[in-house]
C-alpha cells in the first residue's frame, strides 16, 4: 500500500510523491528520543531497526528492534544483556572503518526492502556523526527524515513538495540547502519570505516563524535539495 502521509505527535507531512509502503524506524545513538514519544509512534511501522548505542532508547521505551548493527562502542551492559536476551539479529562491526553505524544500517535496511527511513536518536549526541547522517540522507535514494521529540529535519527534492501540518507550535523553522544551492525555494505561511536562490556558502534562511499554526506549510524547490528544519525544544 502506498503511503501519502507521515504522522507523528507534533507534526504530520503529506507527501506529494508516495513512497511504495509505509517507512521503518532506524533508532541511532544520539541523544536518545523520550521514552513515551518512542513509544508512541514505534507500533506505526512495519520494522524498527536499531544502530549501537541507539538499543539504549530502544530498552528505555520498551520497543522491541528486528536487528542491531553497531561496533557496541557506546551501548550500555544493560542493553546489551537485553539485546542478547531478545536473541535479537545482530551485524557486529569494527570499531575502524569508513561509515557510520548508522550509514551502514541504512544501507542494510535499503538491501532489505525498505521504502523509506524514518531516523531518529540522530540528533543532539556527536556534530560529525549528525553531519555525516544529514549529508548522507541527503544524497540516498531511500527517501529518510530525521525526527525526535524536540527536533526534525525532511528533504525536500525539486518538484516534490512536502506540506506540514503542525501539532505544536515549533519555536523555529529553518530552510537548509544539502547542496550547492536551492532554486525555485518558495514556502508560505511564514514571517520571513526567503530569496528564492539558497546557497549553502551563506545561510540565509534560519530561524523563520511560522504565522498560523492552524494552517499548512508547504515547501517547493525546482532544483536541489533543501532540508526543511523544526524545532520544538524541551516541554
Amino acid at each position: 500500500m502506498s503511503i501519502s502521509q507521515l504522522d507523528f505527535p507534533q507534526l504530520s507531512v503529506t507527501l506529494s510523491r508516495t513512497i511504495a509502503s509505509q517507512p521503518w524506524l532506524l533508532v541511532t545513538g544520539g541523544r536518545p528520543p523520550a521514552a513515551p514519544w518512542l513509544k508512541s509512534i514505534a507500533a506505526a511501522f512495519p520494522q524498527l531497526w536499531s544502530a549501537d548505542h541507539g538499543i539504549d532508547a530502544c530498552q528505555a521505551a520498551g520497543c522491541q528492534p528486528i536487528h542491531w548493527t553497531g561496533d557496541g562502542d557506546s551501548i550500555s551492559v544493560s542493553a546489551r544483556q537485553w539485546l542478547n536476551e531478545l536473541q535479537v539479529p545482530q551485524n557486529p562491526l569494527p570499531t575502524d572503518k569508513d561509515f557510520t553505524d548508522t550509514q551502514i544500517a541504512l544501507t542494510e535496511m535499503a538491501n532489505a526492502g525498505a521504502a523509506g527511513a524514518v531516523i531518529t536518536g540522530a540528533f543532539g549526541g556527536r556534530f560529525d556523526h549528525l553531519y555525516s547522517t544529514l549529508f548522507d540522507c541527503a544524497q540516498r535514494t531511500l527517501p529518510c527524515c530525521l525526527i525526535d521529540d524536540q527536533e526534525a529535519l525532511f528533504y525536500v527534492r525539486a518538484d516534490s513538495p512536502l506540506t506540514f501540518h503542525c501539532h505544536q507550535q515549533p519555536k523555529a523553522l529553518s530552510l537548509i540547502p544539502f547542496t550547492e544551492s536551492c532554486h525555485g525555494v518558495t514556502i508560505n505561511n511564514v514571517r520571513w519570505t526567503p530569496t528564492p536562490t539558497l546557497r549553502q556558502d551563506k545561510p540565509s534562511a534560519i530561524s523563520n516563524e511560522i504565522t498560523n499554526a492552524d494552517q499548512p506549510v508547504t515547501v517547493r524547490v525546482t532544483a536541489g535539495v533543501l532540508g526543511v528544519y523544526f524545532y520544538w525544544g524541551t516541554h
